[in-house]
């Protein structure tokens, strides 16, 4: 058997991070089995379906790089095989025509409750032999009235479902469009996907879907359905939980490789390992270890895996990947040293590529001024020698690099006879106008020996003409 899973989004928002994650548990396990993957777009909601939310499910899916190896495909494409399955179950008499109203069916409905009965189509057209004129039906299928259907799922175990709670449920509307349990069933029989995954939201709608199985008279396949990714708060998962789009966390600056790691352990795991690659999931990706129990998705936690990738990734991986960003803050790149550089010091500082462009600032761009804070405590007058010492020191300095800045500002802080943050801190303000950077040596060895000594004379400049402070300020 050649595994075959497929991933079926409505087409009516954007990509969350519960839809992601059943797009990747079926993505590993066709890899897994060297199967196939089919993406279809379950599209007969006409009214909420847009082209937009189309293209923002395939970016997404581009951004995780999972690939599909069949599809898309499009329900409202294929109206004639749903057609031609449903007219077989009508004259095999599993289906009938229902030319019930709005009106009687509210009224039925509205019958049933007083009578304390659980609200349900009734099946009172299921012998109708006349057509009404000018009425096109709904095609219902004929449910079986009693019985047991048993769901096996790979999850969750077997599941048992009382044939009476089930009604006739509609199959193809009035117009020619399917109902979701029809469509299902009959694109999974014909594109021969051998295992559904999918939300354990639709567990409930599995029985009626192997009773549409058995009427077609088809083998169904194998179901796994996987828990609800719930919220800190234990509710279901929504925007106020600091959860996105997949979009949201591309353009948040996420490596796509980070949250297909976090995703993957939302409901599934693999001894106590957090970090996987890609490749590591192809491997041992399985069902058996799928959690019964709801996934809680954390931020911090999800921000804690993509500081993870970012120390792990290559630095030319993360160059690339750094470059729109920095462009988005209308820097040029080829201004500054090479962006391998700029990744090698910057990836233990960030949590995203959005803070690390941002963090970066410095490099491509002269700070207009300096943080109120941080030249208040560190720009002072007095600090007018030590930045002159740290320029002649750095002029007659040979090679430019990391260790050689960094020393050049030890020999400074020795000769003057100060603690090294007496220079470094100071020198800090002047060269990125703010008290935080990464190391001096690594700072300076990213400004390069010209933008360095302007700024340092910039700042000699600025605390030349500063008045000096009040006693009662000091001990402010």
């Amino acid at each position: 058997m050649t595994v075959r899973t497929r991933f079926a989004p409505s087409p009516t928002g954007f990509l969350h991070i519960g839809g992601a994650r059943t797009a990747l548990f079926n993505w590993l396990f066709s890899r897994r089995h060297g199967g196939v993957f089919v993406l279809r777009f379950e599209d007969t909601d006409t009214e909420r379906s847009t082209n937009e939310s189309i293209e923002q499910i395939l970016a997404a899916m581009k951004w995780l790089g999972l690939e599909t190896d069949e599809g898309p495909f499009f329900q409202m494409q294929r109206l004639d095989h749903y057609k031609r399955l449903a007219g077989q179950l009508l004259e095999s008499r599993k289906a009938y025509s229902c030319y019930c109203s709005q009106e009687e069916l509210v009224a039925m409905r509205e019958e049933q409750k007083k009578r304390g009965l659980k609200p349900r189509y009734d099946g009172r057209c299921k012998e109708r032999k006349d057509a009404v004129p000018d009425i096109s039906p709904v095609l219902r299928l004929a449910n079986p009235e009693s019985g047991i259907v048993k769901v096996h799922d790979l999850v969750h175990g077997d599941v048992s479902f009382d044939n009476s709670e089930l009604d006739d449920l509609v199959i193809l509307r009035s117009d020619g469009v399917p109902t979701y349990n029809f469509s299902v069933v009959v694109d999974d029989y014909e594109m021969n996907i051998t295992h559904v995954i999918r939300g354990d939201d639709h567990l409930n709608n599995t029985p009626r879907q192997l009773n549409i199985i058995n009427a077609l008279g088809i083998k169904p396949p194998y179901y796994a359905h996987l828990p609800m990714i719930m919220g800190p708060d234990h509710s279901r998962l929504s925007k106020r939980h600091g959860a996105m789009s997949v979009l949201g966390y591309r353009d948040a600056g996420y490596l796509p490789e980070a949250m297909l790691n976090y995703i993957v352990r939302l409901g599934w795991s693999h001894g106590d390992q957090e970090i996987f690659t890609i490749e590591e999931m192809k491997e041992v990706f399985d069902l058996e270890h799928a959690h019964s129990a709801a996934g809680s998705f954390d931020e911090k936690k999800c921000q804690w895996v993509n500081e993870q990738w970012l120390k792990l990734a290559s630095t030319d991986y993360l160059a690339t990947s750094l470059m729109p960003f920095l462009q988005e803050l209308e820097l040029n790149p080829s201004l500054g040293p090479p962006l391998e550089q700029v990744t090698k010091i910057q990836r233990e500082r960030a949590s995203n590529l959005r803070e690390m462009a941002a963090k970066s600032l410095f490099i491509y761009r002269e700070p207009e001024s300096y943080e109120p804070k941080a030249a208040m405590k560190y720009l002072k007058p007095e600090v007018r020698n030590i930045l002159q010492s740290v320029m002649k020191e750095l002029i007659d300095l040979g090679k430019w690099t990391e260790d050689s800045t960094q020393i050049a500002v030890g020999v400074v802080a020795k000769k003057l006879a100060v603690k090294m943050g007496a220079v470094a801190q100071p020198l800090r303000v002047a060269v990125t106008g703010s008290d935080a950077s990464p190391g001096i040596g690594q700072t300076l060895a990213l400004l390069g020996r010209e933008k360095t000594l302007a700024r340092i004379q910039r700042a000699i400049e600025y605390v030349s003409v500063r008045p000096p402070e009040l006693p009662e300020a000091r001990k402010k």
